[in-house]
């Protein structure tokens, strides 16, 4: 009797936690008005929404189908923060490329403000933003972003997980924890210029953080946080474990910091800490240096939780592809075993001459649109954008989501077909809206090594193992929705020998 109370109070706030939002969101959607920006003369769609981190995905199965009425510009109030949302291959590029500098700034949030507190490189804003990412950009290139030598690195990890893999003699198994370890220490080795044992307390403890932390944004208390900042702060609840797990991460990061200090040669730095920690040296005589602690440490996690939680999700989606499209995965195995072969490992070399798995690659990266959103933007000054003024620091969202199945760009958007990626004659076929890594000044600074990883996780993978699903399991690869993102549903995998 207890435990069924227990199960209908669990299902009970379940309900309230999901359905409370969809139900604000379905009256005011109702009750929206025309409404105009300062010095705009053209009437913009206003949505009276609540605003708390889980809104966002709730919100946003919907844009498309709202410009369809209100055009790929339109304004949403979420509380009573005011949002411009721009729809579309044609509108996204028009603000974050065309008018880069406009629409580069980063939008504050309750979230961000306590925990990177405006440091870091993907939450700052102004000078503070613009050096991070000049030397973030040029340290990752120093240490073998698109190089020969962090793809040796990637090769190496790559094979470590094979033999995790082969551990599992052809049973099912999750592989969410395998695909994070590995993804993770090729961000540990650009950053911390080391890679860690899969057993390790420390490494599977930071990896726990970051993977709770993912997760923990779109809790009902943390919704609550985000609606009400100003009065949840003073508040115990589990919304205060988020903070702690940052400082933990912080603190383990800090735990580093240290000990490269220790062993820090300025004539060769072996990694990002240590290029950071050379920079905070030069320039040790100006006090408004952006170049401090503080930016260290939220720099690197911003960087460690860019490089695996993305990657992983997407390696993991596309293993469920594999499984759900088994003609696809075939077709892949033969172009691998027709270019590399059995003998040797794929290379980045090879990805020219392997058109079918590059289309292959990049449509699941479309498909599962990891990123919906993307980050929020805001605009830096008064801007004239398609016949409105949006006035300096109003909150922008380009969705990505929209221009990753823009219908004017792909043929049946909603569909996984590598042949939105291929020409006539099965040659692979750039377009111009493959937009998951943003675009712009705010595009992710890891691009590069994402693809490479990518490439060289799955071709290692399908070289090496034939996939299977467990008997009875239903393969479903609409996305589950986890803080700003999307993350694929729980499945299990068999992996035989080839």
């Amino acid at each position: 009797m207890l435990n069924s109370g227990l199960g209908f109070l669990t299902s009970g706030l379940d309900f309230f936690r999901f359905s409370v939002p969809i139900f604000l969101f379905s009256i005011l959607i109702y009750r929206s008005v025309t409404g105009k920006f300062k010095n705009g003369d053209q009437k913009l769609l206003i949505l009276g929404v609540l605003w708390v981190p889980g809104s966002i995905p709730l919100l946003f199965p919907f844009p498309a189908q709202i410009s369809k009425t209100y055009g790929p510009v339109f304004t949403i109030y979420l509380g009573s923060l005011r949002v411009v949302v721009l729809c579309g291959y044609e509108t996204v590029k028009a603000a974050l490329v065309d008018q880069a500098d406009a629409f580069g700034g980063r939008a504050e949030h309750p979230l961000t403000e306590r925990t990177s507190k405006g440091h870091g490189l993907f939450f700052s804003n102004g000078e503070t933003w613009s050096q991070l990412r000049r030397f973030s950009l040029s340290t990752l290139r120093n240490f073998g972003m698109g190089k020969r030598s962090i793809e040796e690195r990637i090769q190496e990890e790559a094979q470590c997980l094979l033999e995790e893999f082969r551990k599992t003699k052809g049973s099912p198994f999750d592989p969410t924890f395998f695909l994070r370890r590995s993804v993770s220490n090729i961000v540990c080795f650009v950053v911390f210029g080391e890679r860690f044992d899969y057993d390790d307390a420390e490494f599977q403890t930071l990896l726990r953080l970051l993977n709770e932390n993912a997760r923990r944004v779109d809790t009902f208390w943390v919704q609550l946080y985000g609606l009400f900042p100003h009065l949840m702060k003073h508040l115990p609840g589990p919304h205060n474990k988020l903070f702690e797990n940052f400082e933990e991460q912080k603190r383990y990061v800090a735990e580093m910091v240290q000990k490269h200090e220790a062993t820090l040669e300025p004539a060769s730095p072996k990694d990002y800490i240590d290029a950071f920690l050379i920079r905070m040296q030069q320039e040790k005589g100006n006090p408004r240096t952006i170049f401090h602690q503080e930016n260290l440490l939220v720099s690197a996690l911003d960087l460690f939780f860019a490089g695996t939680e993305t990657i992983s999700n997407s390696l993991k989606y596309g293993l469920l592809i594999f499984l759900k499209y088994p003609c696809v995965t075939r077709t892949m195995q033969e172009e691998l075993d027709r270019v590399v072969g059995r003998d040797r490992v794929p290379s980045m070399e090879d990805r020219m001459r392997m058109p079918y798995t590059d289309a292959v690659i990049q449509e699941i990266q479309r498909f599962i649109d990891i990123t919906p959103v993307g980050v929020p933007h805001s605009v830096t000054q008064d801007t004239h954008f398609r016949g409105f003024t949006i006035p300096k620091g109003t909150t922008v969202f380009p969705v990505l989501g929209s221009v990753l199945h823009d219908p004017t760009q792909f043929q049946e958007p909603e569909n996984f077909d590598p042949g939105n990626f291929l020409d006539e004659s099965g040659g692979f076929k750039k377009n111009v809206a493959f937009m998951p890594f943003s675009a712009g000044k705010r595009a992710c600074p890891g691009e590069g090594l994402a693809r490479m990883e990518l490439f060289l996780f799955f071709t290692t993978l399908l070289q090496t193992f034939t996939l299977s699903s467990p008997a009875n399991q239903e393969l479903d690869v609409t996305p589950e929705y986890s803080g700003f993102g999307k993350v694929p549903r729980q499945y299990q995998l068999c992996l035989l020998p080839r």
